[in-house]
């Protein structure tokens, strides 16, 4: 059914993809240029071939294949390998131990081995952990670098005005722990494994499964062996199905399952659409003289204009050799379809009061994700029939505080507390046949969570005012300072990032100085870095609705925005070999998961779907 061996888990097939790829059709497309060039419309060859676009079940290919699956019951079955379902299933299987109780807890994870996709910046609150695993230190947690400093600045292109952090401010560090996710993931992992949870890795679940009823039924994996053409292979196999009385969704930020959820039950009804941000980060092994183990670096203002949400982050570890994690958030409610966030990200390195920590130094890893901004106006509905929302996936981050780790794992073990009672009552008594635990969602309302949250509420929100980030500033340190979260409004969001997007024309293109190969670098090298790995022969993951929309629209009008706002190289426009036009190719091996096309694509064509599971970054303690 599953191989033996949890974590070494290869990948399906997997090979390293750092270059270009190219298309496999030459036909021209639709396009419309805005730089003065004239428009043809001609046929759009076919980009995407997934199945999920493409049915199989009116392509004559697929005649004939097996397509049963093999299905097998658990008690609880979660989704994501992250700390929000590492603690939900080790928090289940002490509560079953404690209760001399028989519970049967799988988790399947994506990545091909636990912690493999994990990036963050990460400044650790460890209070969950602390609950979780009271003896955290004589287990071995790889918590090694207490906050021993902390430095906030103003950036101007060449200055910097440091600013002070007052005591109860977002972010005063006192008492938390520099960590490497990654580490702390795959630690977490071990603990699972070990008290008893069944971990999956190099398995990604591609599909929600429901009972007649309508209620939840667990997931199902997904297929492998399939051409990128769409057809299938001499070694096709189908996913197989894990049934559960309640199944856990924690995926992360914009998870692809849970987008269908909200759908299939309506849960952002009474919510504001989430929004988000992307963090490109790197790891530096840095000359040791300027190495300060424990010091924790914040800033905010340069190379970003004050319209534009972001900051940055420089953290000193304490592991043995002198490395620095350092990295730069940027909303993605801006509005400026030029606007790179990976090359504002290499132009921030620059900044004199980085540049002197790294020259002379070396990097050594690179990598990206998305984070949920949205916090307490953005949660939906956490609970249905048959399942429940955990972690980044629903957005419990405080974004004030850079932190999102502890409230994640948090809001797994409080799923698990409100489970754990349910599925193992003797007389069950339930509605539907996917059983419904709305008293998850009462937990968290009661919880430090959402007090936190709640608290917040309205700092990130605060920034879309005239001043922009000034004025988000100002807000912290009248209102919050003073009131802590107890000011009678709560201030609402500017809507969905891909509505923020301003036309090409109304905008100016931003010069980017080229990379010194020093301190700033290329895309591709810095991708080669992130480890991505990706079956070269699958459909591409990275799907279209409609193959026209890229070209016809997004190229027309905003100029092509997926090339830059992509932190892997994944999107590009290449001439058609007519010559009478442009095309998109889409390199998906490159793609390192992050999720952002799927969130800021001003279209909202594109629909981010796993691959063949195991494939993707291989982030080494990121």
């Amino acid at each position: 059914m599953f191989p033996a061996s949890r974590y070494a888990c290869k990948a399906h097939r997997s090979i390293r993809a750092l270059t270009t790829l190219q298309t496999d059709s030459a036909a021209p497309q639709l396009y419309t240029s805005i730089h003065r060039r004239t428009c043809s419309s001609v046929s759009t060859p076919r980009i995407t071939t997934h199945y999920t676009i493409q049915p199989r079940d009116k392509d004559p290919r697929w005649e004939g294949i097996e397509m049963e699956r093999f299905a097998d019951e658990a008690d609880v079955v979660i989704v994501g390998g992250g700390p929000a379902g590492l603690s939900a299933a080790i928090r289940l299987k002490q509560l079953a131990n404690e209760q001399e109780k028989e519970l049967r807890v799988c988790l399947v994870e994506k990545a091909p081995q636990i912690g493999a996709h994990t990036l963050s910046g990460a400044c650790l609150e460890p209070s969950t952990l602390i609950e979780l695993f009271p003896d955290w230190k004589e287990r071995g947690a790889p918590l090694n670098t207490p906050v021993t400093e902390d430095v906030f600045s103003i950036f101007t292109k060449k200055h910097r005005i440091p600013v002070p952090i007052l005591p109860g401010l977002p972010m005063q560090n006192h008492g938390n722990y520099i960590v490497r996710l990654g580490n702390l993931v795959r630690w977490l992992g071990e603990q699972a494994e070990e008290i008893g949870v069944e971990i999956y890795p190099g398995y990604a679940a591609a599909e929600v499964l429901f009972h007649e009823d309508g209620s939840v039924k667990g997931i199902a994996t997904n297929d492998v062996g399939i051409a990128k053409d769409g057809s299938p292979k001499d070694v096709f196999e189908r996913g197989m199905e894990l049934h559960a009385k309640v199944t856990l969704f924690g995926e992360g930020c914009h998870g692809h399952l849970a987008k269908q959820l909200y759908k299939q039950f309506n849960l952002r009804e009474n919510c504001e659409p989430q929004t988000y941000a992307i963090g490109l980060k790197e790891l530096w092994m840095i000359d040791e003289k300027k190495w300060r183990p424990g010091r924790a670096e914040h800033s905010v203002g340069w190379p970003l204009d004050r319209n534009t949400y972001g900051g940055s982050f420089l953290y000193h570890l304490n592991e043995g050799e002198p490395l620095v994690a350092l990295g730069l958030v940027v909303g993605l409610d801006y509005s400026n379809p030029y606007l790179s966030p990976f090359k504002e990200f290499q132009r921030w390195k620059h900044h004199p009061f980085v540049a002197s920590t790294l020259e002379g130094g070396q990097r050594i890893a690179y990598g990206a994700r998305a984070l949920n901004e949205g916090g307490f106006q953005c949660i939906p509905k956490l609970t249905f029939p048959g399942g429940l929302l955990i972690g980044c996936s629903p957005g419990f981050m405080n974004v004030p505080k850079i932190k999102g780790t502890h409230t994640a794992m948090k809001s797994g073990m409080l799923a698990a507390e409100a489970i754990f009672p349910k599925i193992t009552a003797e007389n069950l008594d339930s509605e539907t046949a996917g059983i419904h635990v709305p008293e998850y969602s009462e937990s968290l309302k009661n919880s430090s969570v959402w007090k936190e949250l709640h608290a917040v509420r309205n700092i990130r929100p605060s920034f879309h005012n005239y001043f922009g980030l000034y004025g988000g500033m100002v807000y912290t340190g009248i209102f919050y300072w003073m009131l802590r979260g107890k000011e009678p409004w709560t201030l609402k969001h500017g809507g969905m990032d891909a509505n923020q997007l301003k036309p090409a024309k109304d905008c100016k293109p931003i010069e980017y100085p080229k990379p010194d190969g020093k301190i700033s670098f290329d895309l591709l090298s810095s991708v080669a870095l992130s480890g991505t790995n990706h079956e070269g022969d699958q459909p591409p993951h990275l799907t279209l609705k409609d193959d026209s929309v890229p070209v016809a629209r997004n190229l027309a009008i905003y100029d092509g925005p997926e090339q830059r706002f992509c932190p892997a190289g994944v999107y590009e426009y290449v001439p058609v070999e007519t010559g009478d036009g442009m095309r998109l190719q889409i390199n998906a091996q490159n793609c390192v998961h992050c999720k952002t096309c799927d969130i800021k694509d001003p279209s909202q064509n594109i629909n981010w779907v796993v691959p063949e599971g195991g494939g993707g970054p291989a982030y080494n303690g990121m």
